[in-house]
């Protein structure tokens, strides 16, 4: 079993190169110590051996922010260590625009069912 984070980002909003990758990198970050500082014995597991690993990580694409929370709320549900990114408003977009998501690290399999239909970034 393999383990890996996917982290999605909106394509629906004008971000440029730079800003899509910072807002990817604030998502994984947050989503790792979220798991790193939980409880959960099965994420810190998944997180250990993530690390073990390599650090997988898969960057995908929603086409709106219905979308995004979607994904967010399933992983939620799913128990998985999720985080959802709510940009600060300081360079190109609004205060508050979502951006990203990013689920695990957890088992690909068990996060290929909530993020499996989407595409690459």
């Amino acid at each position: 079993m393999g383990y890996k984070q996917v982290i999605v980002l909106r394509r629906d909003i004008e971000m440029g190169r730079g800003k899509a990758a910072a807002q990817a990198a604030h998502a994984s970050v947050e989503a790792v110590l979220k798991a790193l500082r939980s409880s959960r014995r099965a994420w810190n597991e998944w997180l250990e051996r993530w690390l073990e690993e390599g650090q997988e990580k898969v960057v995908l694409r929603a086409e709106s922010e219905g979308e995004l929370l979607r994904i967010f709320e399933e992983a939620s549900r799913a128990e998985l260590p999720a985080s959802l990114v709510r940009d600060a408003g300081k360079t190109q977009l609004q205060p508050g625009t979502l951006t990203a998501v990013a689920v695990g690290p957890a088992p690909e399999e068990v996060i290929d069912k909530i993020t499996g239909h989407l595409k690459l970034y």
